[in-house]
């Protein structure tokens, strides 16, 4: 066993690049959606192995690109002009190529040149996109139909719903008009944010099929290198950008829901500086896919942001059935006392720190509530599914970039504003958490009667399951023991009786030893776990 073991492990990295090619290669055939998973796929670094985001994060870029002539002739009919004259210069070289279009670099005639810029993208959409897009959401229907029939997937998540939503996202993405109007948006909620720049829109040129905005390439927010080599400190990248989406999701209602490294930019301010280091700011592009927090949504959310900065378990349980994603029946108590352990062992730890947790402290978190993790009492609502591929992205971006990024210390602060700001703007919050305390005082002298009433009756019982666990190891070696000494007592005292010529009483003492050696080995072992399952 542990040389299988050594060779597990041995093989380990081999193993998880052979699959992560094979799926770069699929995704590459089929393109459309299919690009899109392996996206989110190389972006979670926060908890896939190397092998596999490294792999991955070349369909950022190796996407095949189409031929010009096909590109041309989408831009041209839907311009309702030649390129020639919409443009003073149009590269036919592609600056990226995507899932969903491809990106060239142009030059606007000087009658259509802006007054601080002439440089601009143009996005296209690949020939037949529309097709393409409808056949592979057809098959993600039928994958959700075949997933809905499993019991534990159906219980939790509503399949159907998930797939109607992703399907509008994708659809959406496909309209650019719809994606020029929400970088306007994004644009008016961030303009006094310097650190945050989203490219302007040039509507004169720009249909559905077609977008041409300003142009503002700049370093890849996964160029880990070229960003240090600018003099800008890349843990500061990583604590700004999480405030960002913070501020997009809490405030705002609005967040750019497509943060994959092709979207995101480092653009260094040439000349100018802050706090003696090089300026800079964050430069979002693709607002093709967004999503937005309704009200509710976002007080649920407000609620866990609180809880986790504040490590409130009882909180946290309370922002669960206000986001409604708890199955009927959870036990809330169990769920507390888990979230709380969770606080123990993880909070304040940073992402190299939490991936160094030990498989035995796992271990013994998963023992400890095995009932809850076997059970699973969670569901996904439908209202979650953009934010939560956001976030999930984001987290792996911003390990990507500073390995020791601590989430913890970023929302924190950002949670006590949010108390801060929820206290002095409602006194209701007051109320309500004085509501909760008087509630429980009012209930503490019937439980304590309940307690005391148990212990006269002598049905108290407490459940410590570390104590548990160690009676029941007791009770076990104890069960072995004892069968040990029959099984020696009656062997022993068949072999005497065959010696002394009673036959007939040795074979019968040695069957009672063999039973005797049976119930040892086996049903002293099945009790013991009956007692304690």
């Amino acid at each position: 066993m542990p040389h299988l073991v050594l060779f597990i492990g041995k093989t380990r990295s081999n193993r998880y690049r052979r699959v992560a090619v094979q799926f770069r290669s699929l995704a590459i055939r089929m393109g459309g959606v299919m690009i899109k998973v392996g996206q989110f796929l190389s972006s979670r670094l926060d908890v896939l192995p190397p092998e596999i985001t490294g792999e991955l994060s070349g369909l950022q870029d190796e996407v095949p690109p189409e031929k010009f002539e096909d590109i041309r002739r989408e831009a041209e009919t839907d311009l309702g002009a030649p390129l020639k004259e919409k443009f003073e210069s149009f590269d036919e070289t592609p600056l990226a190529a995507a899932s969903l279009g491809q990106v060239h670099r142009a030059r606007l005639c000087v009658e259509d040149a802006k007054e601080d810029y002439c440089d601009v993208v143009v996005k296209i959409q690949r020939p037949f996109i529309d097709q393409l897009i409808e056949v592979d959401l057809s098959a993600l229907r039928q994958v959700g139909g075949w997933l809905e029939k499993y019991p534990p997937i159906a219980r939790r998540v509503d399949v159907s719903a998930l797939v109607g939503e992703f399907s509008t996202a994708i659809r959406e993405e496909v309209d650019y008009l719809a994606e020029g109007r929400n970088a306007g948006i994004f644009t008016e909620n961030f303009k006094d944010v310097p650190r945050v720049h989203v490219p302007r829109v040039v509507w004169s040129h720009t249909t559905r099929r077609v977008l041409t905005l300003e142009d503002v390439f700049a370093i890849k927010i996964t160029d880990y290198d070229a960003i240090t080599a600018a003099g800008i400190d890349r843990s500061e990248v990583a604590n700004e950008l999480l405030g960002i989406y913070l501020k997009q999701i809490f405030e705002d209602g609005f967040f750019h829901a497509d943060p994959h490294p092709g979207n995101l930019f480092v653009t260094p301010l040439p000349g100018q500086m802050e706090n003696e280091k090089p300026a800079w700011r964050l430069t979002f592009v693709d607002f093709g896919m967004v999503g937005r927090v309704p009200d509710n949504l976002r007080a649920g959310l407000q609620e866990l942001l609180i809880s986790v900065g504040t490590r409130d378990a009882t909180r946290m349980v309370r922002a669960y059935q206000t986001l409604d994603i708890l199955l009927p029946g959870a036990d809330l108590k169990l769920i507390e006392r888990a979230e709380s352990q969770v606080f123990e062992l993880f909070w304040g730890k940073s992402m190299s720190e939490l991936r160094g947790i030990s498989h035995a402290e796992m271990f013994r978190f998963a023992d400890q509530f095995r009932e809850l993790m076997y059970n699973l009492p969670f569901q996904l609502p439908q209202n979650l599914l953009m934010l939560g591929r956001t976030v999930a992205i984001l987290s792996g971006m911003c390990t990507g970039l500073y390995s020791d990024f601590n989430l913890w210390n970023q929302l924190a602060p950002y949670a006590s504003k949010l108390v801060s700001q929820e206290a002095g703007s409602n006194w209701r919050v007051w109320l309500d958490e004085l509501g909760i305390v008087l509630r429980e005082l009012i209930a503490l002298p019937s439980q304590a009667g309940r307690v005391l009433s148990q212990m006269e009756r002598g049905d108290l019982t407490v459940q410590v399951p570390a104590v548990s666990r160690q009676m029941g190891f007791l009770e076990k070696a104890i069960n072995r023991l004892t069968g040990s000494v029959i099984f020696a007592a009656l062997f022993l005292g068949s072999i005497m009786l065959y010696a002394d010529g009673k036959e007939l009483l040795a074979y019968i003492l040695f069957g009672c030893s063999g039973l005797a050696l049976i119930w040892t080995a086996f049903f002293s072992r099945a009790g013991s776990r009956r007692l304690h399952p």
